[in-house]
């Protein structure tokens, strides 16, 4: 008779689970693991043409110091910034891991800027093979994270929304960090146009 009881409650209790949401959040969250990893992976993938890529323009435009530090640097505060399941826990740490991202972007534009005073470094088979990589990891890069953006966004309005969230608060279950745009103030000014002086008539 206890068998036919304890049966009774676990089938009562996992249909309670799944009309509250329970089986929606775990799946969700493991949506957004799997997006996450997607996303770690590709930014991996970007750090890791930086060296052949510095090296590549320094043997060029070795007088490009400090461009060619600032892509180190910052290739080195992504390396330094754990990258645990933590993260995704952690809006401080999340922003500290998108800042670090943003700031090796910006270095490997100015990397790649100063390429167009340099004919031999653009002619080079090297520069441009790695420079089309870079270019395929960004793109990769965006996609990755519109997958998770998304996935974030369908999981915290699962968190939020009721009843669902009186289950997230039963078992610990919080918002998720999401990307943001790193410059919200600078977008929100439309950048300046000039087309030059108007011709004399």
């Amino acid at each position: 008779m206890r068998r036919w009881v304890r049966w009774f409650f676990l089938l009562l209790l996992s249909i309670l689970l799944s009309a509250c949401g329970y089986n929606s959040l775990q799946a969700g969250d493991e949506q957004i693991k799997a997006s996450w990893a997607e996303v770690v992976n590709q930014y991996q993938r970007r750090a890791d043409l930086v060296p052949n890529l510095v090296n590549t323009v320094k043997a060029y435009a070795a007088h490009e110091r400090q461009v060619l530090t600032q892509v180190t640097e910052a290739r080195a505060r992504v390396g330094s910034i754990q990258i645990t399941p933590d993260v995704l826990n952690d809006p401080q740490a999340f922003a500290r891991f998108q800042s670090a991202q943003g700031q090796l972007s910006g270095a490997l534009s100015r990397l790649l800027l100063i390429s167009e005073n340099y004919p031999q470094l653009k002619a080079d088979a090297s520069f441009r093979d790695l420079q089309a990589q870079l270019e395929g990891t960004e793109n990769r890069i965006t996609v990755a994270r519109n997958r998770y953006i998304k996935a974030v966004q369908d999981y915290n309005v699962v968190v939020r929304s009721f009843p669902t969230n009186l289950t997230a608060l039963l078992f610990g279950m919080k918002v998720k960090p999401n990307f943001t745009v790193e410059n919200e103030s600078a977008i929100s000014n439309a950048p300046p146009v000039d087309f030059g002086a108007p011709a004399s008539k």
